[in-house]
């Protein structure tokens, strides 16, 4: 079977090597060993020692690092060579070049997760989305908020041109920013549900226990696949006419969501998988 796509991307502090292999097996597509925010300055060094003492093939994660006009981005970077380091996180993205410069400095197959956390980053989104290498956009919510002085109820029109944005440069839906209430289940699942409907691929996490209830917000629910199943049964034996099921008629546009939401259910793992 093959693996759904990524829902769920757990950080980790870096100066946290006891919580490394604990991330890894919460279950979470997609681990970060994070360098930047988690870190103090006073233990950078330490962090980025540590990461490169646990990384390795067998359990590859996703690292972000500090930002280019920052003392610690060339030692940050030079971690990316290492086998393991499958993505890097690029903090506060500005604009394309910074993705070209990182390139220079990284191996040509390094996947490149550009974070968009403020308003000139939003602003050049497109050129970001369609610069070679990038695989998603992050959308880093707290920081964008505060960049851009918005709360966070208002960020609707922002989180639909994300979703837009990677459309059109083809690359897969973004993933939004965490919700840092850690003990409010309720707001999480409905962030993460709320973020599924505007188009949103998956969601970053701060704590393991955020994780079960992403992955499980980003599958299509009981009452979803069972809509699915009825309009492809029903089209298998309409021979390419035009059909109705239960009242809807069923056209190209509605099959294909139909047999989209089969095929995310069928990519689902049936154990937790995380890398």
């Amino acid at each position: 079977m093959l693996q759904s796509d990524p829902r769920s991307y757990l950080f980790v502090p870096g100066n946290r090597p006891d919580r490394f292999l604990k991330a890894y097996q919460t279950g979470a597509d997609r681990v970060i060993l994070d360098l930047e925010d988690a870190v103090p300055p006073s233990e950078k060094a330490a962090a980025r020692n540590s990461v490169a003492s646990w990384v390795s093939p067998d359990h590859p994660v996703l690292l972000r690092i500090n930002g280019a006009a920052t003392e610690w981005f060339r030692e940050d970077l030079r971690l990316c060579a290492m086998p393991g380091v499958s993505g890097l996180l690029l903090p506060k993205t500005q604009d394309p070049d910074q993705i070209r410069a990182v390139r220079a400095g990284i191996p040509d197959p390094l996947r490149l997760f550009p974070m968009i956390e403020t308003a000139q980053g939003f602003w050049n989104a497109v050129s970001i989305a369609k610069a070679p290498g990038v695989d998603r956009l992050l959308f880093g919510t707290i920081d964008f908020r505060a960049d851009a002085g918005i709360p966070d109820e208002e960020l609707l029109f922002f989180r639909s041109q994300l979703v837009l944005v990677s459309r059109i440069a083809g690359i897969q839906p973004p993933v939004d920013g965490v919700s840092i209430r850690i003990d409010d289940i309720r707001q999480l699942r409905a962030d993460a549900q709320r973020a599924r409907t505007l188009g949103f691929g998956g969601k970053l996490c701060i704590h393991p226990s955020q994780v079960p209830i992403v992955n499980e917000s980003f599958l299509p629910s009981e009452e979803e696949v069972a809509w699915a199943r009825r309009i492809v049964e029903a089209a298998g034996f309409s021979e390419g006419r035009a059909l109705a099921v239960e009242g809807e008629m069923v056209d190209k546009p509605v099959l294909a969501r139909a047999r989209a939401i089969l095929a995310l259910v069928e990519r689902a793992p049936t154990e937790p998988e995380a890398n």
